[in-house]
């Protein structure tokens, strides 16, 4: 199967996952997207639109802590607790999870996981 046809998938499962998730200010929607190389996470107000927060491999608190020979499993670890931290401060306890049509399995479990342990409830 071509990457092409894999990401026309991916897409078809994302779009089917979000008519029954939708956040709000409450419980904004947490949003993850994993490519090859980093991993993004963000919480997002549907009901204006914006995202209130995000967290990924490329900010400036994870790049001086991160190393090119981390198993991507611990490098998940590290963007759920950065994500968590900044919902603490934003006063942010409780999110739905989009895992945006990648299986919930590997670097997307191992984070949920992880943001579980730190204290966001989903």
């Amino acid at each position: 199967m071509d990457c092409k046809k894999k990401r026309q998938l991916r897409l078809r499962r994302h779009r089917r996952l979000r008519n029954g998730v939708i956040g709000d200010a409450q419980r904004p929607r947490l949003c993850v997207f994993r490519s090859l190389r980093h991993f993004y996470a963000q919480l997002i107000d549907d009901g204006t639109g914006t995202t209130l927060l995000s967290a990924s491999t490329l900010d400036k608190e994870l790049k001086g802590k991160l190393k090119a020979g981390h198993p991507s499993t611990d490098i998940c670890k590290n963007v759920a607790d950065l994500l968590c931290e900044k919902a603490k401060e934003k006063g942010i306890g409780q999110v739905v999870f989009d895992h945006a049509g990648f299986g919930y399995h590997g670097r997307i479990k191992v984070f949920a996981d992880r943001a579980r342990e730190k204290g966001l409830k989903f």
